[in-house]
């Protein structure tokens, strides 16, 4: 059997710290990134969006100091909420000859994924920087989404990628004294992404082209044309 090494109490504890910090960065703090738009002169092409309404200062302090990271620094949480789709189909209503030709009869639906941004006032100075830090952020995203840019969204079951923004919704409850601090925001991932389409399309036309028969036709954007 192979040697399992003791980990010491203290080595234990910073690798605890350390996978804690890095899953609440990646699915509470940052999950959303911002493709092409704004983003198409950063390196990459993807911003996250922690850099549209937060500030790094968690983020150095805690490199510096080794003492982890400071989340109470940053501008948001987000957090799934319920309803969202891993796998979405639905079938066609007509009579079918047989079983196995209604088992094929599956037509994929876009995916929707909703984000709850939770952005409490944390102090006097939040209340006073509060409408500059909506006002940058809504007209970040304002913009992006005009100028045709993309997201990915990080969530713990799955990563959705290439989607549009739909919504940005103020879901504030009535058991908080604070006014707009809890934010949906509604994503939607279309059937065909744009390399997709032209994978799809190319091998349709190229068969159309060359006189083959197109024996299975797939027009909801999954490919095996």
């Amino acid at each position: 059997m192979p040697i399992i090494p003791n980990i010491g109490g203290t080595a234990a504890t910073v690798i605890s710290t350390a996978a804690q910090d890095a899953y609440t960065l990646a699915f509470e703090i940052s999950p959303i990134f911002l493709v092409g738009g704004i983003a198409t002169g950063v390196p990459g092409g993807v911003l996250p969006i922690v850099l549209l309404g937060s500030s790094l200062a968690g983020v150095t302090q805690g490199v510096l100091l080794g003492s982890g990271l400071n989340f109470e620094s940053f501008f948001a949480r987000y957090i799934p909420i319920p309803g969202g789709n891993i796998i979405n189909q639905s079938f066609a209503r007509f009579p079918f000859a047989n079983q196995s030709v209604a088992s094929n009869a599956v037509i994929r639906e876009p995916l929707t994924i909703s984000l709850l941004m939770y952005a409490p006032v944390k102090d006097t100075a939040g209340y006073l920087s509060k409408l500059a830090l909506y006002t940058s952020l809504a007209t970040s995203l304002e913009t992006h989404n005009n100028l045709g840019g993309m997201y990915h969204v990080l969530t713990p079951a799955k990563f959705y990628r290439n989607c549009l923004m739909t919504a940005m919704t103020d879901v504030t409850g009535a058991e908080t004294n604070q006014k707009q601090i809890e934010w949906q925001l509604d994503f939607f991932q279309p059937l065909l992404t744009q390399s997709s389409a032209t994978t799809a399309v190319g091998g349709l036309m190229k068969k159309l082209a060359g006189g083959s028969p197109v024996t299975s036709p797939n027009w909801s954007g999954i490919l095996g044309i």
